[in-house]
């Protein structure tokens, strides 16, 4: 159906563009292809985690570290980049479900964030890399996001796009470095989105995607709270929280129910140019509540994103007394 939609079911076209793919598959020993080993590190590079809003799987193209992989710096670089490329498409095909009714395509993110000084040469090679898949993987690509791309890039996008269909101008997406967490929210949830794109995924035991998280809008030259209460104790409250955009005066402290009891600072700063989402935790040994201030100085409205839950815990004191 895919090769059908990408020739406007036009027969004889779909059916030539599955032979070429099918040949190609053969030539390229693509069923073969999930058993190679690129090395341990190439998870730094292309990894997929979770999924958009829709349910699309994310794939994700880390370019920054490529300069520190040996494979990338000997002969036949490109063909192993190809090969690499392949590699993580057939991955994402076993994510995917092509019945009806089944998420049947993926997202492609593409991260541009200090690239190699040959970052035009991997742009160009990443075109080709895309054509490719394009042809033999029609419609597999639900969307393709390019991040933290650099002026010069966007400028070509921008001037590019004026020549293509409104299709292919909804299959991509570029945003800017300041404009990269924004961009990436309007597609993903913060659960989803790893922590180093201003989202909330740490990828561990802590929190699930499943752990759905809350929202904020701090307004601009205002001030926005968020309170936990805690009623039990010996328990640990644990919270995961982002700004985008940051650029906030941030404070965390416990406040005791009992007004004999003391305060307790957990921390504050400015935060300007933080990327990665803030986790915290604290025993709480008497009912209180955690409060969570955002001082929102600038003039523009912030979204903040935060979730929590509680974990029972027992004191270090208790197993040293056993």
């Amino acid at each position: 159906m895919k090769f059908l939609k990408a020739k406007r079911f036009k027969v004889q076209k779909a059916f030539e563009m599955l032979r070429k793919t099918l040949k190609w598959r053969r030539d390229y020993n693509v069923d073969s292809i999930l058993e190679e080993d690129f090395g341990p590190d190439i998870d730094n590079i292309m990894y997929l985690n979770c999924h958009d809003r829709q349910g699309h799987p994310l794939y994700f193209n880390v370019y920054a570290a490529l300069s520190n992989i040996e494979l990338f710096k000997t002969e036949n670089k490109d063909e192993k980049f190809f090969r690499l490329k392949v590699q993580f498409m057939e991955k994402g095909l076993k994510e995917l479900s092509f019945k009806s009714g089944g998420v049947h395509s993926m997202v492609h993110i593409t991260d541009l964030k200090n690239s190699p000084s040959s970052g035009k040469k991997i742009c160009l090679v990443d075109k080709k890399a895309l054509k490719m898949i394009r042809e033999n993987y029609p419609d597999v690509i639900h969307k393709n996001m390019v991040i933290n791309v650099p002026f010069w890039c966007y400028v070509c996008h921008t001037m590019s796009s004026t020549f293509k269909t409104r299709r292919q101008r909804t299959k991509f997406v570029y945003a800017t470095p300041s404009n990269a967490t924004k961009t990436l929210l309007k597609f993903i949830g913060p659960e989803h989105l790893p922590v180093e794109y201003g989202g909330l995924n740490r990828k561990d035991d802590e929190f699930f995607p499943e752990d759905k998280a809350s929202e904020l809008i701090v307004k601009k030259n205002s001030v926005g709270i968020i309170q936990i209460p805690v009623h039990e104790t010996r328990v640990t409250m644990i919270w995961d929280l982002t700004v985008v955009g940051w650029d906030v005066s941030y404070r965390e402290e416990f406040i005791p129910d009992d007004e004999g009891s003391y305060r307790v600072l957990l921390h504050e700063g400015r935060e300007r140019n933080r990327e990665e989402s803030i986790r915290n935790s604290f025993y709480i040994n008497e009912p209180g509540k955690i409060v969570i201030t955002i001082d929102n100085a600038t003039f523009e409205k912030k979204r903040v994103f935060y979730r929590f839950k509680i974990k029972p815990t027992v004191p270090m004191y208790i197993y040293l007394s056993k």
